[in-house]
């Protein structure tokens, strides 16, 4: 933890995943995919907490016992507090996705940590929790900024090695074969909890992914599962 934040009583991630060894590039704070050889993949949903897509996408994942990890912004999080604490409550992770949801490459460090600590106060007021990982918008983030953050908050930048690029509103149907026809072992999957077809094809999506053996885990019990 670094002086100013300790200074600042804002609530700073202590990272669960141990560091082996002196990190010299972002390369190594950096997680888009967990090497596993057991049959574990990681749903991973940004942008939200919507009012209603994410309450009716956290239904879906509790009649399958499917834990997730969601990826919020924090101006939605103060926005609806109560759904960040549903998530906490139902065993999913919460991940830092910014305050703002800007564009970080070329940002200050000051800037970017303007942020992801104001998002890490809001989660922690809704939910008591502080995040752990934190995911770019749009995956802009530099090497360095990368290697910056996990030196002074301890937070690895999680990306993604599945993405169906819902954004785009392809369609359920696409969404959810794509997901099942590039999965596998240890992949993290990027989708949206603020896209109605995107929320919709998850039911689909984990009926698949059960059929074909996978199990799910949030991207922190894998990491640990990668170090075992």
């Amino acid at each position: 933890m670094s002086r100013a934040a300790a200074q600042s009583g804002i609530p700073v991630t202590e990272t669960p995943f141990p560091m082996r060894g002196e990190i010299t590039s972002g390369w190594h704070a950096t997680i888009t995919k967990i090497r596993t050889s057991d049959p574990f993949v990681a749903l991973t949903f940004d942008d939200g907490p919507h009012p209603t897509l994410t309450p009716l996408l956290l239904d879906i994942l509790a009649e399958r016992n499917a834990k997730a990890t969601f990826y919020v912004v924090g101006r939605a999080v103060a926005y609806s507090p109560h759904i960040v604490r549903r998530m906490v409550d139902e065993g999913h992770e919460v991940g830092n996705h910014s305050w703002s949801h800007p564009v970080l490459s070329g940002w200050s460090q000051a800037g970017i940590l303007q942020e992801i600590d104001r998002t890490n106060q809001a989660v922690f007021d809704a939910a008591g929790i502080t995040p752990r990982t934190f995911r770019p918008p749009f995956g802009a983030f530099e090497f360095y900024q990368r290697l910056n953050l996990i030196r002074d908050r301890n937070m690895p930048t999680v990306l993604w090695s599945v993405d169906p690029e819902d954004w785009r509103r392809p369609g359920q149907q696409y969404i959810t074969n794509f997901i099942l026809s590039r999965s596998n072992s240890g992949s993290i999957v990027l989708t949206h909890d603020i896209h109605g077809p995107s929320v919709r094809s998850v039911s689909a999506t984990l009926t698949g992914l059960i059929k074909l053996g996978y199990e799910f885990r949030t991207v922190s019990q894998l990491a640990q599962i990668s170090l075992t």
